[in-house]
Formats: C-alpha cells, structure tokens, sequence
C-alpha cells in the first residue's frame, strides 16, 4: 500500500509501473485519475485550491484502502492526492489497485474513490467569475457510499 498527498504531479505510466513491480501474480489492473474541470454547479472555474491536515489526511486514507483490503484480495494498492493550487486538466487524484482478477480490481478502485470521495478530510475552494467558494459535498457522493452496505461479493475469477 502506498499513500501520498503532495502538491507536485503524477506520471501515471511510472506510477503503474511502480504499483506492479514485475509481480507474475497480478492479472488486473485497474486505476481512477480525476481530473480539474473547467465548470461546476453551472459556473466558471479558474483554478482550485485543495487545502488538507497533514498526518491526519493519510491516515484517512490509509482506513479506507485497509477497508478495501478486508473486502477484496489485493496485492498491491496507491493512493495520491494533490493538494494546493491546480488549473483545470490538472491531475488530482490517482486511486490504483493491482489484483489475481479484475473483478476484484474494479470493485476495490470504486471503493476507495466512493469513500475517498465522502471520508478523506480535503477541503476544495474553487475560484469563479463571482470569486471564490468552498465546495460542499455533493448528495451524490454521498449516495455511492450506500451500495457498499450490501455484503461483499466475490471477484471474478477471470
């Protein structure tokens, strides 16, 4: 498992890389990368500010890819969140989960982003036309969380 919250960006195909480290017994990968967008709720956006507690922040993270851990056999899992300032197309988020089979490997990647989402502390400010404003969580967001009440199923053995 690895966890990191930093203001510079990613290269996806070296985190990937990295995340496999030649293991045979991977079969899937699956990976999530938000992205900045230009518009929110109807209005302009500039840029963004992603504020976090340090210490605190990966430590959330570090619960919400062991939940997923107790779900669904991994071998290998990455978490990195930008904060600070970021443009729209930046990249903000990078969840990615090697597993034996990729059934497991799309049900834990939807997981952690759905908590991610919900239960990291990360405080986004978005600047528009009319100035800047806190971005609430959003009722869908918080939606997602309810398919993973149901009991976890096994992953595809394909």
């Amino acid at each position: 498992m690895t966890i990191r919250v930093q203001t510079v960006d990613f290269d996806l195909s070296a985190e990937l890389e990295q995340l496999r480290q030649g293991n045979p017994g991977i079969g899937a990968v699956v990976s999530f990368v938000g992205l900045v967008r230009d518009i929110n709720d109807g209005q302009n956006i500039s840029a963004m500010e992603l504020e976090h507690y340090p210490g605190m922040t990966e430590k959330a993270l570090e619960q919400i890819v062991v939940q997923a851990q107790a779900r669904w056999d991994l071998i290998n899992t990455l978490v990195i969140h930008r904060v600070g300032p970021l443009q729209p197309l930046d990249q903000i988020v990078l969840v990615a989960v090697a597993t034996r089979h990729r059934g497991d490997a799309f049900a834990a990647c939807e997981f952690i982003m759905d908590y991610l989402k919900t239960q990291a502390p990360f405080w986004k400010k978005e600047q528009t036309p009319e100035g800047s404003r806190w971005v609430d969580a959003r009722e869908t967001d918080d939606l997602a969380l309810q398919k993973w009440n149901m009991p976890a199923q096994g992953g595809d053995p394909a």
